[in-house]
């Protein structure tokens, strides 16, 4: 029982060691469709409402962008939100 006691803890104090030897590695944050998040940076600009007509009806189509975190390292998380209402076609 004693010589399983002194294995593990020389195990432990290996896996402890090997794991601080291991490089950080640097994050790299990217969007996939930087039409709907973009990170870093000032505040994207926000579009005016725009009509789309739908045929037997329209929507009024506001996009905006708003602040929704931060990544680890500082860099503000930017996401747009699409705000959509019908209304009728003129």
């Amino acid at each position: 029982m004693n010589r399983f006691c002194v294995f593990f803890v020389c195990a432990a104090i290996a896996v402890t060691i090997a794991g601080c030897g291991v490089p950080t590695v640097n994050p790299n944050y990217s969007s996939a469709n930087p039409d709907l998040m973009r990170i870093g940076g000032e505040k994207p600009g926000d579009k005016g409402p725009e009509i789309v007509n739908m045929g037997s009806y329209c929507l009024s189509v506001t996009e905006k962008w708003k602040a929704d975190g931060k990544t680890p390292d500082g860099q503000t998380l930017w996401t747009k939100d699409s705000l959509r209402k019908a209304i009728p076609c003129r």
